[in-house]
């Protein structure tokens, strides 16, 4: 596992928010993986997208099988080939051996209801093309809000290979790579713990959350990650958002050509920033050394990095819940 960009902190080397949240990840998930390492330069941001990936994804009694799948087919449409392989071998872990794998070649699940779900989670990619909203409990929205994030945070700042070589990619390396953390996986979570972590000035939890811990979760990472937008004046900042609105999902078929191009009327200080966040929101593979070294000659603190990432990547995740705000007016 390489970082694409900058080495984290040590693990051992935390302290405050960042030590508590990495105890978190031990005591309820897999330890802290690489994932909230990369975010560890903005505590905060990190402590946020851990509570929702705990509230929505871990805690409750909603079927983990269905979260996992969503978090999975999410990351199939999103292109995240770091969070594919991550959640099929957690589907693995929960003994759904023949789902995992079916995710993992982008089929269909066999069980109707799985299906729909699945059918679901890949629509939201491009909620207004589709006329996307959400019949479902929070757990499940909220882990594929989780997920349009993260997404991106991960395809952007971390390489895309768990094991050397891609090894995560063999059904047989799945397979025992679940049993390995089965237990772990199927232990219950009670809601609400990671809710200590988070800043009490959050704004209100959106709509379609009602009273769950999800939607206090969900409402502090937009406030944390939006924070990223102060790093661009306002006209990058419009360009940002009025771009992920009009391209509603649209993978660029040329990513870098496609950001030059929408960049050209953003003031040239703030041209290679927009260009990073625009990336963000919809390629955000496709971020090169290039862009981060000219980012760096103004903000050469890797917390600005994270920030500006995280930014898009919020932009992109907020532009699918819209859809689940109107649906619930």
């Amino acid at each position: 596992m390489t970082y694409r960009f900058f080495t984290p902190d040590p693990v051992q080397a935390a302290t405050g928010l960042t030590a508590e949240v990495y105890r978190q990840l031990w005591d309820d998930f897999l330890g802290p993986v690489p994932t909230f390492q990369v975010l560890s330069p903005v505590p905060e941001l990190q402590a946020a997208t851990w509570a929702l990936l705990r509230e929505a994804l871990l805690a409750g009694d909603a079927s983990r099988v269905d979260r996992e799948l969503v978090a999975s087919t999410v990351s199939r449409a999103n292109r995240c080939r770091f969070c594919v392989d991550a959640h099929v071998m957690l589907l693995h872990a929960l003994g759904e051996h023949a789902l995992g794998e079916v995710v993992a070649r982008g089929g269909t699940p066999s069980e109707p209801r799985h299906a729909e779900l699945a059918r679901w989670a890949e629509a939201s990619r491009s909620p207004e093309a589709t006329g996307w909203s959400s019949p479902y409990r929070p757990e499940a929205t909220g882990t594929l809000l989780a997920f349009h994030f993260i997404n991106r945070i991960v395809s952007a700042l971390l390489d895309p290979d768990l094991l050397p070589g891609g090894l995560q990619r063999s059904p047989l390396v799945r397979s025992v790579g679940g049993r390995l953390y089965a237990r772990t996986a199927r232990g219950p979570k009670e809601p609400g713990a990671s809710l200590t972590l988070l800043d009490p000035g959050t704004t209100a939890p959106p709509a379609w959350a009602g009273d769950s811990p999800v939607g206090v979760a969900y409402a502090a990472l937009r406030s944390a990650a939006t924070q990223g937008s102060d790093l661009l004046g306002d006209v990058a900042r419009e360009t940002v958002t009025a771009t992920v609105r009009w391209e509603d999902g649209r993978f660029p078929a040329r990513p870098a050509d496609w950001a030059v191009d929408l960049v050209r009327d953003v003031p040239g200080t703030d041209r290679i920033g927009t260009r990073i966040a625009l990336l963000a929101a919809f390629a955000p593979s496709a971020i090169s050394p290039g862009d981060v070294a000219l980012w760096r000659f103004s903000h050469p603190a890797d917390a600005d990095l994270v920030r500006l990432v995280a930014y898009g990547a919020i932009t992109a995740t907020e532009h699918v819940a819209r859809a689940l705000t109107s649906a619930h007016l």
